[in-house]
């Protein structure tokens, strides 16, 4: 056994646990598994985990509408900027019944601290009054967009930019990025959005037709709750809602899941990839190692020097 080996530590160990799930993951995980030791998740995270996540007080808050939930936070560095942004989109299977923004102030506060900015995107979700489709959408443009307005009082850099989204909020913000490509006739078009070359899924659900069987699953939610109803104008729902069906878009897409995601497995992150990669768009997808869904959107888990690398290097940072 292997315990009885005398010299045989925890580090060592974690090591050999690495060396498994990288060989398990195949060629998906060839960056994850080049990281440190100490990025190997030992202990996944659970949901209650999750929503337990704090991080510090947002620097400001932005109204872009009248709905409670049509907000954004501001998080910003100390310094005089201008601060590279991230845009962060929260999930919670696009319902207010798992939390969302709160939790994604922990990812936000170990941000901050290293000079990044952060927008910190809410939004109506399906069970809310106006959210579901279009308001949902809607929302989303409206708010990254208005990174726009407040880039110059801010000191926000927008040349240096990358949208961050997990789960539903990885769908959502595979879409935003990709808001170029959408048919005028949708209520979600707008002109001239936000350009922003780099989105990184967390755990990501952007294929809405192919992954409609897993999306009633794992979330509990219809398509109809998501990409709304047909209709003689529309009569094909995911065309403007699902990423996966507005490609090509030009922008590099990066799917990040946890080795025992079983919300967002890793294959849903690969057919993404080869999609878009035969759509002509670069796309790659990375493993973390023993990593959970949850591990996926928390600066406190091992799993974020991982994250946290691929941010930095979006940003050029």
């Amino acid at each position: 056994m292997l315990l009885a080996v005398p010299d045989f530590t925890e580090k060592a160990m974690h090591k050999l646990i690495r060396h498994s799930l990288c060989a398990a993951a195949g060629a998906a995980a060839v960056d994850a598994c080049a990281a440190p030791v100490d990025a190997v998740v030992t202990k996944p995270m659970d949901l209650q985990d999750y929503l337990a996540l704090k991080g510090p007080a947002p620097d400001k808050r932005i109204m872009y509408g009248t709905s409670p939930s049509q907000f954004v936070e501001l998080f910003k560095p100390a310094g005089p900027g201008p601060h590279p942004v991230v845009v962060l989109i929260h999930g919670g299977c696009w319902t207010v019944q798992f939390g969302g923004i709160e939790q994604m102030r922990n990812m936000a506060g170990a941000l901050t601290r290293q000079g990044i900015a952060v927008w910190n995107v809410e939004y109506r979700r399906y069970d809310e009054e106006g959210g579901g489709y279009p308001g949902m959408y809607q929302d989303v443009a409206t708010a990254v967009d208005l990174l726009k307005h407040e880039a110059k009082s801010s000191a926000l850099d927008l040349s240096r930019i990358v949208a961050v989204g997990h789960s539903a909020g990885g769908h959502l913000a595979q879409w935003a990025i990709s808001r170029h490509k959408l048919p005028e006739w949708s209520p979600a078009w707008a002109p001239q959005p936000l350009k922003i070359n780099t989105v990184i899924s967390l755990g990501g659900l952007a294929d809405l037709r192919n992954e409609a069987t897993l999306i009633r699953r794992t979330c509990d939610r219809e398509t109809a709750q998501i990409a709304g109803l047909p209709s003689a104008s529309r009569p094909d729902v995911f065309a403007d809602t699902s990423p996966a069906e507005i490609l090509p878009t030009g922008v590099h897409t990066i799917l990040i899941h946890g080795e025992y995601d079983d919300i967002s497995p890793t294959v849903t992150g690969e057919n993404y990839a080869r999609r878009a990669k035969a759509a002509g768009d670069s796309a790659e997808v990375l493993v973390l190692p023993g990593g959970s869904h949850y591990d996926e959107v928390s600066a406190d888990s091992k799993a974020w020097r991982i994250v946290n690398a691929q941010i930095r290097k979006a940003l050029g940072l």
